[in-house]
């Protein structure tokens, strides 16, 4: 289909009572709903010890963040809460809250949503995310099950996009 074109003026234009308009600005596509990009692989003990004693503590919100925004853009029938999340493990914590814990344990849904997308069976258990968490274990079982999910594409860098089977 061609559009009229103006002179002078190289992009379509679309008619409409008495004159003419631009076309509307091409919109890119969504990504396919079989399809996601790919998850960062991290060191367990890295995010679980490592990096939050350097950091005193801050480099476990940067993860709790980076994996829930990971987690999006894996598959993307998962709501975006990255923000929300972060929001609620910091406002939490200092209200004392329940909220903070709620997240962590629909962390744990989210990761088995994600290796049930991978094709591997759920081993993720939120409940068992939060247990280990009041030990202060909780990241190193989320990391452990989240490179399951990564190790799913071998050698596939993170943000290419690789295939979903659920």
């Amino acid at each position: 289909m061609s559009y009229p074109q103006q002179q002078g003026q190289g992009r379509p234009q679309q008619a409409y009572q008495g004159g003419y308009a631009p076309a509307p600005a091409q919109q890119h596509a969504p990504a396919a709903a079989g399809t996601g990009a790919n998850m960062k692989r991290r060191n367990p003990l890295g995010a679980w010890l490592g990096l939050p004693v350097i950091t005193f503590g801050i480099y476990g919100l940067v993860w709790f963040f980076k994996v829930h925004a990971e987690l999006y853009r894996y598959d993307r029938r998962v709501g975006d809460s990255a923000l929300n999340a972060l929001l609620s493990m910091l406002f939490g914590a200092i209200t004392l809250g329940i909220w903070p814990l709620v997240m962590w344990v629909k962390l744990g849904g989210r990761i088995a949503q994600a290796q049930r997308a991978a094709g591997l069976p759920a081993s993720c258990s939120g409940g068992i995310g939060f247990l280990l968490g009041l030990i202060g274990f909780g990241v190193l079982y989320y990391q452990i099950q989240l490179n399951k999910v990564v190790d799913r594409y071998g050698g596939t860098p993170p943000e290419q996009q690789v295939s979903l089977v659920a």
